[in-house]
């Protein structure tokens, strides 16, 4: 079967896409608004500056993840980079129509994305919440652990002594430990008649004490601003809230920024479509240099080592303005006896030794880095082993985990093993990390991981007196190959939050310069150095 081409896959992402933005469903959306209230992406919208870009954090988070359940949509909360009068900010807003807003596990790895998103770059944060809680029959795994529901708290005060503004608009519930999220920021406001706060409802408080009490008069709008002085406005409506959360942004002041460089952005060298003409789908062949000159801007491209090393690209260039180093994986033509066949991305000691050295340089000079990824791994094999692989993937390791400078991920194709961790995978600490519609996760290829998984499974069959035909033999090796397939793709890495988003590459320069300008907001905290390698 032929691999689908790109307009195919960019059709199934904006289906998937629009499955998640539905939320819980047209009815349950239809019920809020009779309540009065906005829906979460509503919500956003309404806060933002109209007009200005914006980017969703985690939309597909959790997609087929939940099913038993009756799903979580983006995990039930709506995470946005945007501006607010003018200020790049970051919203986090509950989804009342994902069962109530509550706090399914991805719900809460999803927060803790946002929060750290704030943190790494000093960003104002602000939480639009409508929320029932923690998911009760999940309990186990959103409760207790060190990043679970508690840490979200945890990261309110971490925030709060650093500086970083907190501002929280109590829309709906928020009921038990969720109620410490909104009161924990710098401010929080709460809209009558639909706003309520308590640690426990009505129910909960009849049960516990005995105590007949409604749940507006235990935790509503007056109560709070009133007598508790627990919220510090109140409005009357959704609506009212947004506009008072944007003037309270109005007034911040301004913040060291990093100095990132910028100059006049210039379109890239090659067409949109052209550039989109030659993503690598439909398996094609195809040269990572051709793919960033549709990224780039033009005329801005400065190669470093050009002529070493070249299954890694590296060099200065811009994207939108913004000075880059860019680290990209160049697939190799290799020559059989069936004619000339494109590797994808494989390290070899020159090129993560000339990577190593590229990075440490964009760390002396002040420039982020933004990494592309089509990997399959570092090189295997006596030749590559006795001339010390294992020590040139290290050093290039070592230099990305220890960079100082923002990074940013982009991956275009493969993303397997070892290769992943050199070229900033998740575990990295990428600023955002995003995938194309043709971008692969894993420890191998599927094709790979199926026969040695084969291998396995026949050797213990075998081990146990079992014999296996050679047809037996090819149906165990698609099933294995066809869940493994499944868990490559981006899809499965974008539902777990390994992917901030899965974008169409059109989108690449745009995901790029938000994140750099968000980077620009936090200056570096640490002088650049790697400790301990071999050389």
């Amino acid at each position: 079967m032929s691999a689908p081409d790109l307009q195919t896959l960019l059709t199934e992402l904006q289906r998937r896409l629009a499955e998640a933005h539905a939320g819980g469903g047209e009815k349950k959306q239809a019920k809020l608004r009779e309540q009065g209230k906005m829906t979460a992406r509503e919500r956003v919208a309404g806060l933002l500056d109209p007009g200005k870009p914006s980017l969703e954090i985690g939309a597909l988070a959790a997609a087929g993840m939940y099913e038993e359940h009756g799903g979580a949509p983006s995990a039930g909360v709506v995470v946005v980079l945007g501006y607010i009068r003018g200020r790049q900010c970051l919203v986090v807003a509950n989804d009342p129509t994902v069962k109530a807003g509550a706090w399914f596990p991805m719900t809460g790895k999803k927060n803790l994305r946002a929060q750290e998103i704030a943190l790494e770059n000093r960003l104002p944060i602000l939480y639009l919440v409508d929320s029932a809680g923690v998911y009760l029959p999940l309990q186990d795994e959103i409760f207790p652990d060190k990043e679970h529901f508690g840490r979200i708290f945890r990261n309110n005060a971490q925030l709060s002594s650093l500086g970083i503004p907190q501002l929280a608009a109590i829309l709906g519930s928020c009921v038990a430990g969720g109620a410490y999220l909104p009161i924990m920021s710098d401010e929080a406001l709460i809209v009558e008649g639909t706003g309520s706060i308590f640690l426990a409802g009505s129910y909960l408080v009849k049960a516990a004490i005995g105590e007949d009490i409604d749940n507006e008069t235990l935790g509503g709008a007056h109560t709070h601003s009133a007598i508790s002085g627990v919220v510090d406005y109140t409005v009357p409506n959704d609506a009212a809230a947004l506009q008072r959360l944007r003037d309270l942004v109005d007034k911040m002041g301004e913040r060291p920024k990093a100095g990132w460089d910028r100059v006049e952005a210039l379109a890239p060298e090659r067409s949109q479509e052209d550039f989109l003409s030659r993503v690598p789908s439909d398996g094609k062949p195809y040269k990572m240099r051709e793919l960033l000159e549709g990224i780039l801007d033009a005329g801005s491209w400065l190669e470093y080592k050009a002529d070493y090393g070249k299954t890694i690209l590296t060099g200065y260039a811009r994207i939108d303005g913004w000075a880059v180093g860019v680290v990209a994986n160049e697939r190799q033509v290799v020559k059989s006896g069936k004619g000339e066949m494109q590797i994808g991305g494989v390290i070899y000691s020159d090129s993560a030794d000339k990577a190593a050295r590229f990075i440490a340089n964009c760390n002396q000079k002040k420039i982020p880095l933004v990494f592309f990824q089509d990997v399959t791994g570092f090189m295997v094999g006596s030749r590559s082993e006795h001339g010390g692989i294992i020590k040139d993937g290290a050093k290039m390791v070592n230099a990305v985990a220890n960079s100082v400078v923002p990074k940013f991920t982009v991956i275009v194709g493969n993303s397997y093993g070892a290769g992943n961790y050199a070229m900033c995978g998740k575990a990295y600490d990428p600023r955002l990390i995003v995938g194309w519609p043709t971008a692969q996760v894993a420890v191998m290829g599927g094709a790979q991981a199926a026969k040695v998984l084969l291998q396995i499974e026949v050797s213990s069959m075998k081990s146990k007196g079992e014999t296996i035909t050679k047809e037996r033999e090819e149906e165990l090796y698609q099933q294995i190959k066809s869940r493994y397939d499944m868990q490559t793709s981006p899809y499965y890495a974008a539902a777990r939050l390994w992917l901030d988003a899965i974008i169409d590459p059109a989108d690449t320069r745009k995901w790029i310069s938000m994140g750099i300008s968000a980077a620009n907001q936090a200056p570096a905290e640490r002088a650049y150095n790697v400790g301990v390698i071999q050389t």
